[in-house]
This record gives C-alpha cells, structure tokens and sequence, in this order.
C-alpha cells in the first residue's frame, strides 16, 4: 500500500502522506461550544495523518445543529482551538477545522434566544435532534432572506479568520450530509423562486458565494470544499446529481482552492465525472460501491491507482486506531470502532484506543 504514503502538495500545503482524517462529530465540547483537553490528545493522537480536517465546528450561534459541538465564532473558542493546532503542530500534523452551519438541522433547544433554525425553504428535515432529555422533532426552519443568505457567507468569513487565528492550516466547508450549503443545492430542501432557487446555476449560488467569499478572506490554498454527490443525510434529495455537481464543480474550478473532498456513496461513475471536471487535489472517501461502508484502506489504494483522487480520507479507522499509518503498514489488525462511544460522554471511545507496541 505504498500508494498511501507518498506526500502530496494541496495547495501551498505539503502533506506528507496521502491518508486524511475525515471530520467525525463526536459532541464533547463545553456548553460554550469549547474543544476541551481531551480534544486536544484525541487529535494530537492522530497527528500522523497527512492531514486531519475536524469535526464539524458551527461557524456562528444559529449554525448550531447538534448539542456539546464545537464553534468558532466566540473568543474562548478561538482560544481552546489553539491548544489543538499546537499539539498537531508539535507532532508534525497538518489540521484543517470543518466549518459547518447546519442549516435546517438544529432546534430552538440549541439557540439562547429559542429561535427557529434557517432553511433555504420553509421544509422541514424530518429528522431529530437528540438531546439528554429525549429526542426532539427537527422544526420547520425559517425561510432565509436575502439578507439571511449574506450573514451566512460573512459568518463563514469571520469563522475563517477565526480558524487562521486559533492556528489552524486552513478550513473545509461542510457541503454535504444535508447541511446548509447541501441544502441549497438539492431541490427537494430548496424550493426557492429568486436568485438562490430553481435552476442549478441558482441553486449553486450559495456554495459558490461562500468559497469564494472565504478564498479572497484567508487565500485558496487554505479553503477547501466538502461535498456529498446523491447524498440522502439528513432529509436533502437531488433529482439531478450529475448535472448538479458538474456545473459546482466548474464554477468554484478557477478559485484554486486547496481541495475539493468527496463523499462517495457508492457510485463511482459520478465519482470519476467530478474527477473529469476538477483540476486541482482531489480527497476521495472512498466507497465505490453501496456495499463498501464502512471504508478499508484496500479502497483507498484502489481509488489512487485507478486515478480518482490524489488522497483517501477515513472516518471510523481513525477514530479507532489512532496510529492507523502504522497499522496499515504492519497489515492489520485494526481496532473495532465502538459505536457506543461515538457521541458524548468521557476518554472512553475517544482518547482510549489501544496503539501497537
């Protein structure tokens, strides 16, 4: 598996192997939305990956959709967020914060003023919100105004500054898993009539919007863009992927951005068309067919040899086996993920992962 451990260059940024960490929600920050010191050994732990690009982290208050996730958008944040870079830094990591405004995928429950959470359209994600008192029906969301559509983009912004001031190599938005900037492009969640709903061209506006937005904010190099093609999380659909993807992917190709990271869904095909229209470094999770879940790094070194991404990321190997480049080197034997422990709670299934003597 040689394949996975030649450097690579993504952006100005100089990876020294070619397996990501995918971002992983695991809900243990402070109510404050602050990483803890248990975040900083979880990520310091996993410092050996060409790069690790964070958990979902909300851009702003209302971009919440989940308890106990961590912001960027408050000071203390900014400042508890240091303590990770540094310790990746200090191991030799490169770390990317995934910016995540969760769009109609929140609840009164999470915002101080009990607000509703924001939508492209008045539709209702038809999903919960689980919190330590039961679960809770995901609302309809308030239908966003133009001047809603503008603070959102300034919000990813200053969030981004936020990220380059806590240290961090640069950010990745979240476009995908029915999130806000996937909600504006699918039209089953965007059912808008003006500049922002319709056609594709409309429905692309906002993502592109906002990556070019935080490319002239921080630079390109620094940005990347993550994106689920036919992706069903969290209530979204699309009736027309391919064409969808192919007029995003040519409209945000002459930013320069850092990276453009799939999320495969067993479909390799549309897989290989984004490949087809995307110049620069391309992330794969790889999946390549619907059976393929969870991913295994014989995927990954497929997925290099066949020429549809340039690096692999892994989400649930990660999370379990913190040395994972060691492990794949010695071939195995893997730890088993604990599904148990992936939201909330302590060190255990977080911190605790046994490595190799």
């Amino acid at each position: 598996m040689q394949e996975l451990f030649e450097p690579l260059s993504a952006g100005k940024l100089e990876l020294s192997n070619r397996l990501v960490m995918a971002p992983m929600t695991r809900s243990r920050a402070t109510a404050d939305g602050a990483v803890t010191e248990l975040t900083v050994e979880y990520y310091r732990q996993r410092a050996a990956a060409g790069l690790i690009i964070t958990e979902g982290t909300q851009p702003s208050v209302r971009g919440q959709g989940y308890t106990a996730t961590p912001g960027l958008h408050a000071d203390d944040q900014v400042t508890a967020w240091r303590a990770v870079t540094d310790a990746v830094h200090a191991e030799g990591g490169r770390i990317f914060a995934q910016l995540m405004h969760a769009g109609r995928v929140g609840h009164p429950v999470l915002y101080p003023d009990g607000g509703l959470p924001l939508g492209p359209s008045p539709i209702a994600s038809g999903e919960r919100l689980f919190t330590p008192d039961g679960m809770l029906d995901h609302p309809v969301p308030r239908e966003m105004t133009l001047d809603d559509i503008a603070q959102a983009v300034e919000e990813f912004v200053a969030s981004a500054r936020n990220a380059v001031a806590a240290g961090f190599d640069g950010v990745e938005l979240h476009g995908a898993n029915g999130y806000l900037i996937q909600q504006f492009l699918a039209d089953g969640s965007n059912t808008r009539t003006d500049a922002y709903g319709g056609t594709i061209e409309n429905r692309i506006r906002f993502a592109v919007e906002a990556a070019r937005a935080v490319a002239d904010a921080i630079g390109p190099e620094r940005v990347g863009l993550r994106v689920s093609p036919g992706g069903t999380a969290n209530g979204v659909s699309e009736s027309d992927t391919p064409e969808l993807y192919a007029a995003l992917v040519g409209a945000i190709a002459p930013f320069g951005l850092a990276y453009l990271h799939v999320m495969e869904l067993g479909n390799r095909e549309t897989t290989r068309r984004i490949r087809a229209g995307w110049p620069g470094t391309l992330i794969l999770n790889p999946h390549p067919t619907p059976e393929s879940f969870p991913s295994k790094p014989e995927y990954g070194v497929e997925a290099l040899r066949d020429g549809v991404a340039d690096a692999v990321a892994f989400a649930q190997l990660w999370l379990a086996n913190p040395d994972l480049p060691a492990r794949i080197r010695a071939g195995g034997p893997y730890n088993e993920a604990d599904r148990a422990t992936f939201y909330g709670g302590d060190h255990r299934g977080y911190t605790d992962y046994p490595v190799l003597a």
